[in-house]
């Protein structure tokens, strides 16, 4: 029965931790309509994680949509399809590439950097000492993080997909010998609105459970040098694979699976 046994001890760990990020998020939530309102750590935030952030998203994209232009290409040219690539480019990064890879690069940078940080302020009682200034831990730290994220992710998204558009774009008129009018015209007539709205939408999700994840793992690090790094490495896994869950769910919302 041990090994019974220890498979429910996981699945309850399992189920008792994703309460606790849920009742986590809802007071999160909770605290975004209420004042006091710290408008300097939401514009820290903004610029940690929206401007800071173009560098690696856009060389993530560009490198994706180059290499999916020429996968696409290869393989559509055992069936005579390879006329099918700034279609399936174009779709490829809008409904799936750009908003997965933004959310991860997201999760690798800012969620690790969300949860490193907040987990030194604890082994360092600077969130004790929030406590004392009765400062709200929750406002201060966590509430503009998660509403930063949330509304600048999308906007990281979208240029991730038009940087990703124009990475395939690059090579299939630089390399593959595709007309470049040709090539844009059959882009735009190609997206729909849709594919746009589902991509943006999945953008503000991804950027919430990123900020949201390294907020819960580092308001609840343990001590010492060790609990930050366990801290930040929980964080960016629980980040990474809630992203990959959500991007599931969401595509099967828009798209009906």
């Amino acid at each position: 029965m041990k090994p019974i046994a220890l498979l429910g001890r996981t699945v309850l760990g399992m189920l008792a931790a994703i309460g606790r990020i849920a009742l986590f998020a809802g007071r999160a939530i909770g605290h975004l309509v209420r004042p006091p309102f710290y408008g300097r750590e939401f514009l820290s935030a903004l610029l940690n994680i929206g401007w800071l952030s173009l560098p690696v998203v856009g060389l993530t994209a560009v490198f994706t949509g180059g290499a999916l232009a020429l996968q696409i290409y290869a393989g559509g040219s055992r069936f005579n399809a390879e006329a099918v690539v700034p279609q399936i480019v174009a779709v490829g990064m809008v409904r799936e590439l750009g908003p997965v890879l933004v959310g991860l690069m997201i999760a690798a940078r800012v969620t690790s950097s969300i949860a490193a940080e907040i987990a030194t302020m604890k082994v360092t009682e600077q969130i004790d000492a929030l406590v004392t200034l009765s400062t709200h831990p929750m406002k201060y730290l966590t509430v503009p993080r998660v509403l930063a994220a949330t509304l600048v992710v999308p906007l990281l998204v979208g240029v991730g997909d038009i940087i990703g558009i124009f990475g395939g774009y690059a090579v299939a008129t630089g390399t593959l010998g595709f007309n470049p009018a040709a090539y844009i015209r059959n882009t735009v007539n190609f997206l729909e609105p849709l594919d746009v709205i589902s991509s943006l939408t999945k953008g503000a999700v991804f950027g919430f459970a990123a900020a949201t994840m390294g907020c819960f793992h580092g308001m609840n690090s343990g001590r010492g040098a060790m609990g930050v790094g366990r801290a930040t490495k929980s964080a960016v896994e629980g980040a990474a694979v809630l992203i990959l869950a959500a991007n599931f769910v969401l595509t099967g919302v828009f798209f009906s699976l």
